[in-house]
């Protein structure tokens, strides 16, 4: 039988980078004494004050079809959020809900390229951008970042980057696996490139709210920016809903009527009893937020300190988020081996970041995703694998 092209298309190379996460979580499956620190989903459940609304709502009978962009005091709520946030004034019918952010991303790549553009995304980005990308038949064309600066933006390389194909710019902040959150100065670098060559910018800030010393800044906020930024976000980080799977894009209107209909095609709406939970998880931003922010700083600071003194590891400090860059090339193994051996030996499982870009190579990217206890386990453990290695 014969299949689309758009098959291959979304097959991305990045896509086939979670081996060793899936042999993971088979072999604790089996029963097998595995840590597994190699995906973003955090070891706690979601607050209780949220899910007993979703329990609430579904015997309530919230279980119908719902408002396909969402039902409008959720987008509402998400609005006046966003605007406190970033300085940038909304409303709900700038903000449209999605399966999560990553549904986002890849709506605003069908709904803004096509074939024959050309898209920027600093590297090391996120796995699913290659194939969101290129499901629209755009090129995707990565802008190298130098790891020597801690994986910040180089704004020349990315203005070389710059052709006549080029139709926007994609990135996240703060940024998965770096952890690096985008100074002001960079996105007005990156603004004045956008109004320059009339880009659409698409911003990534489903990190946003766990942020540690570096203040986020939202793009959206500068001036002219507004009317050609996608902005998105998610519960699944700052409030530990991975699973419930809601995000949003924030765009200017007849944009957001283009998402809608692609959501018509694909979701028909998400579920009103989640739209609930997720009113509630808003209402209660403050205190989970900063309790998240808290868990994943104390966290961070345990990785950083237990590592860090091993002389063949470098750890990058991350600037927010839930994963830490660590540069294993001071092994004499590539991160492909490294992650391998280190599973097959200590059953912990890290990955190869090399899979976010080939600036990455070198790094594998580690999550803060187990208690301190196990987290503390996780790092002896690769302590002893190291130390093994160099007898």
């Amino acid at each position: 039988m014969k299949y689309s092209n758009l098959v291959e298309r979304l097959q991305g190379r990045r896509t086939t980078a979670w081996e060793i996460h899936q042999a993971a979580v088979q072999a604790s499956e089996r029963g097998e004494d595995v840590i597994v620190l190699s995906v973003g989903d955090p070891d706690f459940a979601t607050p209780d004050i949220i899910v007993e609304r979703a329990v609430a709502a579904l015997r309530e009978g919230d279980t119908h079809y719902s408002a396909i962009m969402g039902r409008a005091p959720l987008r509402a709520a998400i609005a006046r959020e966003h605007t406190l946030r970033s300085g940038c004034a909304v409303d709900k019918d700038n903000v449209m809900l999605c399966a999560g952010a990553q549904n986002g991303l890849f709506a605003a790549s069908l709904c803004l390229c096509e074939a024959g553009d050309e898209v920027l995304v600093p590297e090391p980005m996120y796995l699913t951008y290659e194939a969101a990308i290129r499901a629209s038949g755009a090129t995707l064309v990565p802008v190298p970042v130098d790891p020597a600066r801690g994986f910040h933006l180089d704004c020349d390389a990315l203005e070389a980057a710059v052709t006549p194909r080029t139709r926007a710019i994609f990135f996240a902040t703060p940024c998965n696996p770096t952890g690096v959150v985008m100074p002001r100065e960079d996105l007005e670098r990156i603004a004045r490139i956008a109004k320059a060559h009339d880009l659409w910018v698409v911003s990534d800030e489903v990190y946003a709210d766990l942020t540690f010393e570096r203040e986020h800044v939202s793009i959206a906020s500068l001036d002219g920016m507004a009317e050609r930024t996608v902005t998105l976000g998610s519960l699944s980080k700052s409030h530990a809903m991975p699973g419930w799977r809601l995000g949003w894009a924030i765009a200017p209107q007849t944009l957001i009527g283009h998402l809608g209909r692609l959501t018509l095609c694909m979701l028909y709406g998400l579920p009103g009893f989640i739209q609930e939970a997720a009113l509630t998880a808003l209402d209660n931003r403050a205190q989970i937020v900063s309790d998240m922010r808290g868990i994943y700083r104390r966290r961070r600071d345990v990785v950083y300190e237990r590592l860090g003194s091993v002389p063949e590891l470098n750890c990058l400090l991350p600037e927010a988020g839930m994963f830490m860059m660590i540069d294993v090339r001071g092994t004499g193994l590539d991160t492909h081996d490294f992650t391998w051996q280190l599973f097959n030996a200590q059953k912990v499982s890290v990955l190869n970041a090399s899979a976010f870009g080939e600036t990455a190579s070198g790094y594998v990217r580690l999550g803060f995703v187990v208690d301190e206890t196990r987290l503390v386990e996780a790092c002896d453990r690769i302590a002893a694998f190291v130390r093994q290695r160099g007898r």
